[in-house]
């Protein structure tokens, strides 16, 4: 993100002074794909695009919010009482309301913002802006008192409490505690966090985006959860130790088989597999073996498509191309019905690829698809 240009907008939208400027990324995730509800792990890590904002206390008790990209501008006070309406605004209100519940005395600041997250490509803008701005009101009003984990759930928080969403804590954990060079295995049970060595040389990871979004996304992740449930029931006459899929082998599926229906068996199969995936690649990555972390990242896809059924027509075509392209890795990223592929591609094979896969997704559906280069880099920061 242009930190000059946030700069300049700062200062003609307010008093002329400059204030500290903070970011934070988005994120990918490499593998582990509807493993955080059933108590597995996932392998997030932060990239090189986030939301950057510049914040200054103004000695008031309003906050007063400008979004460079959007071109608007919203004032609102800081008691239960004050929430904006504009759903933007609601974001940066619920990260000052979870701040102050946690002991932070926030004040009325000003503050600019602009993003280069892109927007419906799963990178978890909302998950950067609310990482921002919990990091700059911990160190301008909190004296960072405040841990790390407790900015990510302050995020989460919010997601829940001020915007309607029902989220993880993955995508708020990534934008936190990235680190360059380097992913991170999160149990989504215990909430215990690795960092994992993410360099690779003669690869390049890359995003390439169908530009769909299907509509039965939510109704559809309800019923996959309520099959993973219905399995969990299943075992646990026999297991009674199992709380998720997280503690079940298939020889447990195996054993209720008969008792659960051939749909919530195939929703079954794929997670037990995706979670063992997951630690899989990270052995793979300790070895700096990115030729099986690219087959397991062909597995996921053919899981989610198949198994788990989350796919789509864009996705599964994009993912033909880069392995008939002998991309080392690709699978659909996200929770699926639309959004984007996740591609790990050898430098040599790179432009070939982007340049096939522009042309035959166009001529099978009429456009381009997006393409968007990522860096595995640092998390939640203040740059000056």
């Amino acid at each position: 993100m242009d930190i000059d240009f946030v700069r300049s907008r700062f200062i003609k939208h307010f008093d002329g002074t400059t204030g500290a400027i903070y970011t934070s990324p988005g994120r990918i995730n490499l593998i582990g794909e509807h493993t955080d509800y059933n108590g597995g792990f996932v392998f997030p890590g932060a990239v090189d695009k986030g939301i950057t904002a510049e914040i200054k206390p103004n000695g008031t008790d309003k906050v007063c919010a400008y979004s460079i990209d959007l071109k608007d501008y919203v004032e609102f006070g800081l008691k239960e009482e004050d929430a904006p309406k504009t759903s933007w605004a609601r974001y940066i209100f619920g990260v000052c309301r979870e701040m102050i519940k946690r002991g932070v005395d926030v004040k009325g600041f000003n503050t600019a913002f602009a993003g280069d997250v892109p927007l419906g490509a799963g990178m978890s803008s909302s998950a950067a802006l609310e990482s921002t701005f919990a990091f700059a009101l911990n160190d301008l009003f909190g004296e960072n008192k405040v841990d790390k984990f407790e900015l990510a759930k302050v995020g989460q928080a919010t997601e829940h409490n001020y915007c309607g969403v029902n989220c993880g804590i993955m995508d708020q954990f990534a934008s936190v505690f990235g680190k360059e060079g380097h992913l991170m295995r999160l149990d989504c049970r215990s909430l215990e966090y690795k960092y994992y060595p993410f360099r690779p040389e003669g690869y390049r990871l890359v995003l390439v985006d169908s530009v769909v979004k299907h509509e039965l996304a939510s109704s559809a992740y309800n019923k996959r959860r309520q099959s993973c449930e219905n399995v969990v029931a299943a075992i646990k006459k026999n297991h009674p130790e199992v709380e998720f899929l997280r503690d079940c082998n298939m020889d447990m599926l195996n054993e209720v088989k008969a008792d659960v229906s051939e749909e919530d068996y195939k929703r079954a199969e794929y997670v037990i597999e995706e979670i063992q995936r997951v630690l899989d690649v990270c052995d793979a990555l300790e070895c700096g073996d990115y030729e099986t972390v690219g087959q397991k990242m062909f597995e996921t896809h053919h899981g989610m498509s198949k198994l788990y059924e989350v796919s789509c027509e864009e996705l599964d075509f994009l993912n033909d191309i880069a392995f008939d392209c002998g991309v080392t890795g690709s699978r659909v990223m996200g929770g699926g019905f639309g959004g984007c592929t996740i591609n790990l591609v050898k430098n040599e094979l790179y432009e070939t690829f982007i340049t096939i896969a522009k042309e035959q997704f166009k001529k099978k559906f009429g456009r381009s698809p997006k393409v968007y280069d990522v860096v595995i880099s640092d998390g939640s920061h203040r740059v000056c």
